[in-house]
């Protein structure tokens, strides 16, 4: 890993953060375009082309779910369960803060009521992979919220199964279907519809650069959740971390891809280079070397900044989907984080963990947009829906208001509509 010296926080994260590739949109394009056009005949010809599988029918059956039961062990099971009762018993304490209310004005009744969506579709990354812990960070949330109609997507792989724990996972949690399709192509069925996939109101999962695009550029007639980019974290860590557990951490999230961007920020050139140490001495020593090897050198950093004050400014600007922070007085330097999607506190709270058990959700905003939104959460599933009601009386009493507003808009038909009421 590259260390840097930090001078000017704001040049060096312009210059430090990872471009992302653009050159997906007209590939992504076309394969939306025809399965808005040919449907299942579409998703079953780019399943052939992307995961080498012919897919007869498109829909995991009972049968098959059954069947995924069989070869999954009850160790496996019992987690599953126990990470999907803790992120459900979070979810479910954020529920309880919604409360309907009512509120009147002079007469006007507005009424403010939490429903949930009615379908959403959740996007599972699979094929050589298998991901049962971003089905139960989806689905859960949804169920919690009460929405109807949960749809998983998954990829197959070139024999045109899903991975059993995957389809475990997604019933367990309470999904009401199971579809084998990935990429760009289940994207487009989620939006537009199929024979066999019915349309959703809102598409929620993480996924690589093509189905990434596709949610945004299906994103102007179906509800996303986020515009989710490769793996992200940032460590905040002074002289008084261990400097193994930080090496150990950064290898955790960058053996996700070959563009994940991990890197520690500290005020500590002893700590940067026992770090860095560590770090080189690990890697040819673990599992999945190459990616994590290719993701440090290439995108990830050691940045030894001034202050604790240039940390803080560095973090917030670069706004990292994990955020640990492992110092003398955290507490303080969290409550001065406003960007991240998650924060950590701790020598003890890897980034690792809640990505799996901890009861919070791992699908988190990155490319800068934890600066506007966090996790995932039962929130991105409820819609406000409001309510009016308004008397005659209640009508005339504002009327001379709603006049002279009309009238500065030069919308006088609005006004009409008000006083053909009154008279």
């Amino acid at each position: 890993m590259r260390i840097i010296k930090v001078s000017n926080v704001e040049t060096f994260a312009e210059k430090i953060i990872p471009k992302q590739p653009q050159n997906n949109k007209t590939i992504v394009e076309s394969i939306l375009k025809n399965v808005r056009k040919n449907g299942d005949v579409a998703v079953r010809k780019y399943e052939k082309k992307f995961s080498k599988a012919n897919i007869s029918s498109l829909r995991i059956s009972e049968n098959e779910i059954k069947n995924a039961y069989s070869k999954v062990s009850k160790a496996e099971l019992d987690a599953i369960k126990l990470a999907k009762d803790r992120l459900g018993k979070t979810e479910s304490v954020v529920k309880s803060l919604l409360k309907n209310k009512t509120i009147n004005h002079d007469g006007i009744k507005i009424s403010k009521n939490f429903i949930p969506i009615q379908s959403v579709g959740c996007y599972i990354p699979g094929g050589l992979a298998r991901y049962p812990s971003s089905v139960m960070m989806s689905v859960v949330p949804a169920k919690i919220a009460g929405v109807k109609r949960i749809v998983v997507v998954s990829p197959p792989n070139s024999d045109g199964k899903i991975d059993p724990l995957t389809i475990v996972a997604a019933d367990i949690c309470g999904a009401n279907e199971i579809y084998k399709t990935g990429g760009a192509q289940s994207i487009g069925a989620l939006s537009y519809g199929t024979k066999s996939i019915p349309k959703v109101d809102k598409i929620v999962g993480p996924g690589g650069a093509f189905v990434t695009s596709a949610k945004s550029l299906v994103s102007i007639q179906t509800g996303i959740d986020m515009l989710a980019g490769p793996t992200e974290l940032g460590i905040i860590a002074d002289n008084s971390a261990n400097a193994k557990f930080v090496a150990l951490d950064l290898i955790s999230q960058s053996e996700h891809s070959n563009d994940t961007f991990c890197y520690l920020i500290t005020t500590s050139e002893k700590l940067a280079a026992s770090v860095k140490k560590i770090v080189s001495e690990l890697l040819p020593t673990i599992q999945r070397r190459k990616i994590a090897k290719y993701s440090l050198e290439n995108n990830g950093f050691i940045g030894i900044c001034k202050t604790n004050s240039d940390m803080i400014k560095l973090a917030n600007i670069l706004a990292p989907e994990h955020l640990q922070i492992i110092t003398k007085n955290s507490e303080s330097i969290s409550s001065k984080i406003t960007s991240s999607g998650l924060i950590l506190i701790g020598n003890n709270t890897p980034s690792a963990a809640s990505d799996y058990i901890l009861g919070s959700n791992h699908i988190l905003p990155t490319n800068g947009f934890g600066k506007i939104r966090g996790s995932l959460s039962i929130l991105d599933f409820i819609k406000v829906n409001t309510q009016i009601t308004s008397s005659k009386k209640s009508l005339s009493k504002i009327s001379k208001y709603i006049k002279i507003l009309t009238e500065a808009e030069g919308l006088s038909n609005h006004y009409e509509a008000v006083r053909g009421r009154l008279n």
